[in-house]
């Protein structure tokens, strides 16, 4: 049983120790838990419980947090894929809801298992979840002031590996701040969360260049046509070179082998197997 997560990039990473350590730690506590959960739950239940953890500490930006679009609104992407089933499902800019990740679950048994907008929050409604404001006082302010709000490339994921052999990966994203309302970024498609019988990838970054890239589907693809992990995913990032892609991911394959990768600093991930891994 294995287990990683990312917090995605933070720019204040690099200058701010306490918000680092801030966030180093608050990755350590959930995939500890997450860890704890995968060893009675599968691996589709744990990416969803594990996220939905993210999506609930405002320290990161999904869920509760989120960076504000430009016209003072927040809207929440989330995806899911099963790699057992190989079926994807996901929420794109799905408004005043608290965890898009767990609509997301619920939409892997629908026929039409990807919603945007009205359509998602509607599903949402029709499902039980109820209304809730994800603006916190922090993201109000910046907003107001329009500070950071271009430079936190954040997202949150996580890939886990169950007692079964069976994969899955989520990830969850509140965009990049400021954006035109209802752009779209790659975590509800599978350049940004992708996972299959042999490979599970979470992304983060700029949404723009992992959708060129299509990062996730095109590392697992090459996993499955027999290339390590470690050989997917730098090869991958080679790749990325020619626009100067700025991304990053976490990896765990049905063999074991756990990776992660970003092309700029600073990506924060932590992983669980036999012990504790806290990096940024």
């Amino acid at each position: 049983m294995k287990l990683i997560i990312h917090g995605g990039f933070f720019s204040e990473s690099s200058t701010n120790q306490e918000t680092k350590k801030a966030k180093q730690d608050a990755l350590a506590s959930i995939v500890t838990l997450g860890h704890e959960y995968l060893k009675t739950h599968t691996a589709l239940e744990t990416v969803v419980y594990t996220v939905a953890l993210l999506e609930d500490n405002d320290l990161f930006n999904a869920g509760i947090g989120s960076q504000i679009q430009s016209d003072g609104k927040v809207r929440l992407s989330a995806a899911l894929m099963d790699g057992k089933t190989e079926k994807f499902s996901g929420v794109i800019n799905v408004e005043d809801v608290k965890n898009p990740v767990e609509i997301a679950q619920k939409l892997l048994t629908s026929d039409d298992r990807v919603l945007s907008g009205a359509g998602a929050q509607q599903f949402a409604r029709t499902n039980g979840f109820e209304y809730f404001d994800p603006i916190t006082a922090q993201r109000q302010s910046e907003y107001e002031a329009k500070l950071n709000q271009k430079n936190n490339k954040g997202t949150v994921g996580c890939v886990a590996l169950d007692a079964d052999g069976n994969l899955a990966a989520a990830t969850s994203t509140g965009g990049k701040g400021f954006e035109i309302p209802c752009r779209v970024s790659d975590s509800a498609t599978v350049a940004g969360n992708y996972a299959n019988q042999h490979a599970g990838i979470s992304c983060t970054g700029v949404g723009e260049d992992i959708v060129s890239g299509a990062l996730a589907a095109k590392i697992v693809t090459r996993v499955t046509d027999g290339f390590s992990l470690k050989e997917a995913t730098d090869k991958s990032f080679a790749e990325l070179k020619a626009f100067d892609g700025f991304a990053g991911v976490v990896g765990i394959t049905a063999t074991g082998e756990v990776y992660h990768c970003d092309s700029h600093p600073y990506m924060v991930w932590a992983s669980f197997d036999v012990n504790l891994q806290v990096f940024s």
